[in-house]
């Protein structure tokens, strides 16, 4: 109840009220205060230095025509060392899915020291199915690897289990 009554004042005679603002007379703004520098003997020295700032310094400007500055982007170096190195050191392809669909180009080789999903994906299953037979040495050499790197592989990487959960009960319903 209270909030229906404030807005009747509030909105009352709102149109004549804001009528009356609108056609009130603007407050005109504060003149701009003049500058008027008295003339001084500072004012002699700061015109000298404005005259020795414009002016060319020739022993200065010479050293500057002598400095050569190269610049050179590292990251457009290291995309030229890789792109080039890429076409020497490729390996052939192991491992591949069946069919198109998986990927949009067919691929026949890869860089030496890398993997694709499905040589990864079958490195670290063969790996946790026969590790006497599937050593970090044999993936490394196999797959062209560094020892570290194919360390961190199987350290840090692991495939998807599937676990099925047998129920308690026999009555529970199962999917076939």
């Amino acid at each position: 109840m209270g909030a229906r009554v404030a807005r009747m004042f509030r909105n009352f005679n709102l149109e004549s009220r804001v009528h009356r603002e609108i056609s009130k007379e603007k407050p005109r703004a504060a003149p701009r205060h003049e500058a008027d520098l008295p003339a001084s003997d500072g004012s002699s020295d700061a015109l000298e230095t404005a005259r020795s700032v414009s002016q060319k310094n020739d022993p200065l400007l010479t050293l500057l025509k002598s400095v050569y500055v190269e610049s050179k982007d590292p990251a457009a170096e290291d995309s030229k060392d890789v792109a080039g190195g890429d076409e020497a050191e490729r390996r052939p392809l192991r491992f591949s899915l069946p069919g198109e669909t998986f990927s949009p180009v067919e691929l026949t080789d890869v860089p030496k020291g890398k993997l694709t999903i499905v040589e990864a994906l079958t490195a670290l299953s063969s790996h946790q199915r026969q590790p006497q037979t599937w050593t970090l040495g044999k993936i490394a050499q196999e797959y062209s690897l560094d020892l570290k790197d194919t360390k961190a592989l199987l350290e840090f990487f692991i495939p998807f289990q599937v676990h099925i959960i047998p129920p308690k009960t026999e009555k529970a319903k199962q999917i076939k």
